[in-house]
């Protein structure tokens, strides 16, 4: 049976509010206990296993990020939960986790090219990209991506910013992008309503 990738992508265009689950942010607390609690919650569950302490920013192991997002893909099975789940970084994981459910792969300007990801996973997955700056939201119109990040929007420790771009950056550039956007980077209970025109 083939995949409706365009359903996905209709969901995802009317998705509000995306999840970058990284366990090793969950503490002392079980990972997958603390995303059942969030589930029901989000629309999207993006799957980016990391190391702390600044080492975040190279690759993850692929078999790591394999086994973390078929543990996300099972757990939503018996949740009976809708959210879509993405890839963080691995094209090669995501391209081996579409026939089991993942909806596709998000990118970070220094992973795999965007184009190069496109052209492994086919034009029907989605394919995120992260973007920083307006310059970046404006040129990712001639890129084959469906959604963007932007941010960071706050101050955030696990990509070592000090200070973030804020809310009223990021809603510039969501009326600057023919995309959705997630704004990303430091976000939680305490500042998310700033966010809300976005």
């Amino acid at each position: 049976m083939l995949r409706d990738f365009d359903a996905d992508r209709e969901r995802l265009c009317a998705a509000r509010l995306m999840l970058l689950f990284t366990p090793e942010l969950c503490g002392a607390r079980d990972p997958l206990a603390v995303l059942g609690a969030a589930f029901p919650h989000v629309d999207v569950v993006q799957v980016r296993p990391k190391p702390l302490g600044g080492a975040g920013e190279a690759p993850c192991d692929a078999a790591l990020v394999l086994r973390w997002t078929r543990a996300v893909l099972e757990l939503r099975a018996r949740l009976g939960a809708s959210a879509l789940v993405l890839v963080d970084d691995r094209v090669d994981a995501a391209e081996l986790l579409l026939a089991e459910g993942v909806s596709g792969v998000h990118l970070g300007q220094d992973d795999c090219p965007v184009r190069i990801a496109r052209e492994r996973l086919g034009a029907g997955p989605l394919v995120g990209w992260s973007t920083h700056t307006l310059d970046q939201v404006v040129e990712a119109d001639e890129l084959p991506v469906d959604y963007l990040g932007f941010g960071p929007v706050n101050a955030t420790t696990t990509k070592g910013y000090a200070r973030g771009l804020g809310a009223e950056a990021a809603w510039i550039a969501s009326r600057a992008s023919s995309f959705p956007i997630f704004p990303i980077g430091g976000i939680g209970r305490e500042n998310a309503q700033e966010l809300a025109r976005v």
